[in-house]
C-alpha cells in the first residue's frame, strides 16, 4: 500500500465540505491498494480494521446464510464506501467483500482514524459526520440490500 493524493476523490461524500488542507492531512492516513478480480478484501467475522473507498472497480458485499451458501447484499462501484463500521466500533466484519472487477481501493485504518481524532478532533468529527451521513442516507433510500446488511450487522453486534 502507498499513500495517495485525495484531490481526484474530492467529489466523494466521504470528503464533503473538506478544505484542501484537510484533504492533505487525510491523504497521509489513506493508502491505495490495487486488487485483482476475485480477490477477497475481507471475510465475515474477521476483525474489522479499515474503511474502504472505491476509486475504480466493483466490490460485492455478501453474507453467508448457510454452509457454502452466500447471499449478495449489494454491489458497489467507484466512490462508494464500505467497511465504515470497522473504524467506528472495531467489531468483527458483518459481511464479506470481494473484488468483482479489478479495483483501486483507498483505505484508512481504525488506528489511524483514532490518532486523527486525538490529534485533530475537528477533522475527525468532520470525517465521522460524513461517514454517518453515508450510513443514514443508505437507510433513508429504503434500499433493501443495505437494510438487510445493516440489520445483519446490528444483530451481530447485539
Amino acid at each position: 500500500m502507498k499513500n495517495i493524493a485525495l484531490d481526484e476523490f474530492r467529489g466523494s461524500s466521504l470528503f464533503k465540505d473538506m478544505s484542501n488542507d484537510e484533504l492533505s492531512l487525510l491523504a497521509r492516513l489513506f493508502h491505495e491498494k490495487n486488487m485483482e478480480e476475485g480477490t477477497t478484501v475481507f471475510i465475515e467475522n474477521m476483525p474489522g480494521e479499515s474503511l474502504y473507498l472505491i476509486g475504480q472497480g466493483t466490490i460485492k458485499i455478501s453474507k453467508m446464510i448457510a454452509e457454502g451458501d452466500e447471499k449478495t447484499l449489494v454491489i458497489l462501484g467507484p466512490e462508494d464506501v464500505f467497511g465504515e463500521m470497522a473504524i467506528l466500533d472495531g467489531a468483527p466484519r458483518s459481511a464479506t467483500a470481494r473484488v468483482m472487477e479489478k479495483a483501486q481501493l483507498l483505505s484508512i485504518k481504525k488506528s489511524d482514524f483514532d490518532k486523527l481524532c486525538e490529534a485533530n478532533p475537528r477533522l475527525g468529527i468532520k470525517l465521522m459526520r460524513n461517514i454517518i451521513r453515508l450510513f443514514s442516507r443508505r437507510i433513508r433510500e429504503n434500499n433493501d440490500e443495505y437494510k438487510e446488511m445493516l440489520i445483519w450487522a446490528l444483530a451481530k453486534q447485539g
